[in-house]
């Protein structure tokens, strides 16, 4: 079957599915230019961060760098220097804003991936309904081809429905996977940073970077 011929035969239901796939490949699209503008922290940062003992050691090490992770160290490195003494609290309150900035469009990804297969669902009993109201109007006098026609056209948007779904819910889980790995990245630096910072009352680890 062609493109065109599903289209014809599927009704609105493929047309709103196809809005459904230009947006999620919008956001996809967006999110996955955002995490490559952030780009990764240098494969020795962990290990230098570890042996980092002083303030200038972190601040020589986030020069120039930029990210979730670096935010958090600026954020925390700032907050040292005014004299603040919740640390964690400075820590998870800018671990919550750059993880929701990287969440971005997550719910939209996930609204469209769970209600395409419903809203195929929905176009293959609406046709479903049309088909037997069809075979009512005739009095039940239909051949079997007739009756296969209409059935495999209105299981038409059922499998566009599933098409257009499993893609943005791979996509999905893919990004929340990235989003993942800085949130678990923010906590274990941040956590570094305030052990070397001479604030002894705010040693602590963060246990939730949550927006």
């Amino acid at each position: 079957m062609s493109v065109p011929e599903i289209f014809s035969k599927g009704g609105p239901v493929v047309w709103i599915l196809l809005a459904y796939s230009i947006i999620a490949f919008a956001i996809v699209l967006e999110r996955y230019l955002h995490f490559f503008r952030i780009g990764r922290l240098p494969q020795a940062f962990s290990s230098d961060m570890e042996h980092a003992s002083k303030v200038e050691d972190v601040q020589s090490l986030i020069k120039g760098l930029r990210g979730p992770e670096v935010a958090v160290l600026r954020g925390l490195l700032h907050a040292h220097k005014q004299g603040v003494l919740d640390l964690v609290r400075v820590a998870s309150r800018i671990g919550s804003w750059e993880l929701q900035r990287l969440q971005k469009g997550f719910r939209t990804l996930s609204i469209l991936g769970d209600t395409a297969p419903l809203l195929g669902l929905f176009g293959t009993i609406t046709g479903m309904i049309k088909a037997f109201m069809v075979i009512d109007e005739m009095g039940g006098k239909v051949d079997a081809q007739m009756l296969a026609g209409g059935i495999w056209e209105a299981m038409l948007t059922t499998g566009v429905g599933l098409a257009v779904a499993l893609p943005i819910l791979f996509l999905l889980h893919w990004l929340e996977g990235r989003a993942e790995r800085h949130r678990h990245a923010m906590q274990n630096y941040a956590s570094m940073l305030i052990e070397t910072l001479p604030h002894k009352n705010t040693l602590a680890v963060i246990e939730n970077v949550e927006p």
